[in-house]
């Protein structure tokens, strides 16, 4: 049962079916996915996808940072195993992406792997200052030179096992001479060791032991932090392809059903699809009457009438009665398919994204190793003393270690977050806070994000009692959500059901019963005679030929109304886009304020005007919760999804609205200017703090141990101002 038909759905370019036959042709490209682990910012991505799109043979290539993999589009001959080699002279370690393969438990084992080298790390740093209390207590001669003997034997299988991340990262990039953020990190931990060593065994007073693992602390909970912000973000696109059906129901020459892979199906085959059934590939229904579930691609909870003609998609749940379908578009052809890759298309375009602690880095490397190089070799030419030289060097490198830097971003980040964790909302990337304080157009989804997704009966009780107790008895023989309202309706109103024989469902139609010696229906307005309106509306006929009709609307989720009319006032564009009928949503549209709106919207339309409006300059932040809005979800400049979203949707999006209420969206906004101002101010401190200090280590005023103090001293200065967003 349902109201008027909405509009057919139609099949985007990319859907249509080729002629029969066309399927059997050589594929025109192949479409390879790599892991790309050892990646770990934007100079990383250009030199990737450079040196993917200069091989013959390859059309393109995308690199997800987030996800860490590459996605190429090439000749149908490429291999993966012709590209892996490219990628291991470049300096990356790359394997072949088995996405059946890929789940958390990977990303679960490197956060564990981070967290014990940073309980390593902190732990051998602790011992190593009790001993140094000893040796800055007076302790001297032998004893001292003990103590730097066993902080020596603690702090060298320390660094080893703790810094392997960024021993590894130096060194991939070396070997292709290249430089990255890790080579001065490795460079000044070496450089302290080497030193304190040589201090240890020449009988010197001073050994920066402490210094090298305060260091490596430091700088692994800055990497922690940012690893368990990107820990949460896995591809909707997996997600998407989970849906795909595995098994059909396939016709043979004598109609009989017979179970096949679906990858064995082809254009023209006429396939079973039985009540409760998704649909294995896009096709026209031949045979049956039903209604569908078209959530998928919609996102409108309401089911669809379908019958012989109607066109369907994969994906979509036949609910009532068995359809036999002929197959138009199978495999990668297939809508659901095409979601899939849409979404992985814009997963990839988001994550060019540069980070504001991307673009501060991008010269920082190169610098720091001039700076100290230089240091050492006027300080060599001024004393030609090697020992004072490389303290100096040291000292250098170790006050221009990168942490204050690294911390800038996960600090704001980890505040920011538990500032909004305690409104009810969970940031799941990294650069989302930064992307989020950009944004100055806001779309929404309909059903499921501004409205709950469940109709209820405006006007039931302007029934007649005799009306309402009828309707409620034809409403208990269908499961329907439009007659689920009426039974709620009618349960909350005290009514009680006429009595009624022969109760059945119409699978498309509705339901019928004799009452009183008259055949009495509740369903769609063509099936029982009457003209449909452009509410959403069921229509009950009392056997007398004048249906009575029962409209429905959606209610709001909480705080929704409230969350448009901040957005608004704030100076945001906000529109609605849904696909729904012209008359839900455009009476929504008015109910909120909304001025702009498109109703009747597919995955790639709602897509399409995301992309349409970022390219006239507009940052999107995208608010949806259905399958439908994944590829728009990845397409925005920074998404939101209810937890009440499906996986799909969660995953593809930035941020998670853990209640019902859509209120802290606007606060969410606030918050992230802030932050970003957090962040700016982080990096300010940072310069500062070099600005001061290192003058007086290039000068040779500050030990290697006086600059790690003065590091660490910049890093909890960075850390508490990040607090200030709590």
């Amino acid at each position: 049962m349902t109201t008027a038909v909405r509009p057919q759905m139609a099949v985007c370019p990319g859907c249509v079916a080729a002629p029969n036959g066309a399927v059997d042709d050589a594929p025109t490209e192949a479409r390879l996915a790599l892991s790309l682990p050892t990646i770990h910012c934007q100079a990383c991505i250009s030199t990737v996808e450079r040196g993917l799109n200069a091989q013959p043979g390859v059309r393109s290539a995308r690199v997800n940072l987030t996800l860490k993999r590459a996605l190429i589009e090439a000749d149908p001959d490429m291999k993966a195993a012709d590209l892996i080699p490219v990628l291991e002279g470049l300096g990356f370690e790359a394997h072949e992406l088995d996405i059946a393969a890929l789940s958390a438990t990977e990303t679960d084992k490197a956060g564990r792997e981070l967290l014990m080298r940073l309980a390593v790390a902190g732990f051998a740093a602790m011992n190593v200052m009790l001993l140094s209390v000893s040796v800055w207590s007076g302790a001297s001669d032998a004893t001292r030179d003990l103590f730097h003997w066993i902080s020596a034997a603690i702090t060298f299988p320390a660094i080893l096992f703790s810094a392997q991340p960024f021993f590894r990262n130096a060194w991939q990039a070396l070997r292709v001479k290249r430089l990255n953020m890790d080579v001065p990190i490795v460079l000044a931990l070496v450089l302290t060791l080497v030193t304190s060593l040589w201090e240890t065994s020449l009988s010197g007073e001073h050994a920066y032991f402490d210094a090298a693992l305060t260091l490596t602390f430091l700088l692994l909970a800055g990497r922690y932090l940012d690893h368990r912000t990107r820990a949460v973000a896995r591809s909707a696109a997996e997600e998407l392809a989970a849906l795909e059906v595995p098994r059909a129901l396939r016709l043979d020459d004598g109609g009989e059903p017979a179970e096949v892979a679906v990858g064995d199906l082809a254009v023209g085959d006429h396939i079973l699809v039985r009540p409760g059934g998704r649909m294995p590939v896009d096709g026209q229904v031949v045979e049956g009457q039903s209604e569908l579930d078209r959530s998928l691609l919609t996102g409108e909870t309401l089911p669809v009438f379908a019958e012989a003609g109607s066109v369907v998609s994969a994906g979509e749940v036949n609910l009532t009665g068995p359809l036999v379908i002929k197959a138009t578009a199978v495999g990668k052809e297939s809508s659901l398919h095409q979601l899939a890759d849409l979404v992985a298309i814009a997963e990839s375009g988001r994550s060019r994204y540069t980070s504001l602690a991307d673009r501060a880095a991008k010269l920082y490397a190169p610098g720091v190793h001039i700076l100290s190089a230089l240091a050492f070799l006027g300080w060599y030419l001024f004393t030609f003393d090697m020992r004072v030289a490389l303290n100096i060097a040291a000292a250098v490198l170790i006050i221009t270690c990168p942490c204050a830097l690294g911390l800038a971003v996960p600090a704001v980040t980890t505040a920011a977050s538990g500032r909004l964790f305690k409104r009810g909302m969970l940031i799941k990337d990294a650069t989302a806070l930064e992307r989020l304080a950009e944004v100055d157009t806001v779309v929404f989804d309909k059903t499921g994000t501004l409205t709950n997704g469940t109709p209820q009966a405006d006007d039931f009780s302007a029934l007649s009692p005799q009306d309402q107790q009828l309707a409620y008895a034809l409403a208990r023989g269908s499961d329907h959500p439009l007659s689920v309202a009426i039974c709620n309706a009618a349960e909350a109103a005290n009514v009680a059901p006429a009595p009624v024989t022969e109760l059945r469902e119409i699978p498309g139609f509705g339901t019928e019963a004799m009452h009183d010696g008259t055949r009495v229906r509740l369903g769609r307005a063509a099936w029982v005679g009457a003209e449909a309106g452009s509410k959403t509306a069921a229509f009950l006929d009392r056997g007398d030929g004048a249906a009575q009709s029962i409209t429905f609307s959606d209610s709001l989720r909480p705080g929704a109304a409230e969350a448009v009319s901040a957005l608004l006032e704030a100076g945001k564009e906000v529109w609605l886009i849904s696909g729904d009928t012209d008359g839900a949503v455009g009476d929504l549209a008015q109910r909120l304020g909304i001025t702009n709106w498109v109703s009747s919207a597919l995955p790639q339309d709602k897509s399409a005007r995301i992309m349409a409006l970022s390219e006239a300059g507009q940052h999107v932040l995208m608010v949806g919760d259905g399958l439908n809005d994944t590829a728009a979800l990845a397409a925005a400049h920074v998404s939101i999804s209810p937890a009440s979203a499906l996986d799909a949707a969660r995953v593809a999006s930035d941020i998670v609205l853990l209640g019902q209420d859509l209120s802290p969206i606007a606060e969410a906004c606030s918050v992230a200017q802030k932050a970003t101002r957090r962040i700016s101010e982080n990096f300010r401190i940072a310069t500062l703090y070099n600005v001061i200090a290192v003058p007086l280590a290039v000068a040779g005023l500050a030990t290697p141990f006086v600059a790690a103090l003065a590091m660490s001293t910049s890093s909890i200065t960075v850390s508490l101002n990040a607090l200030r967003l709590r």
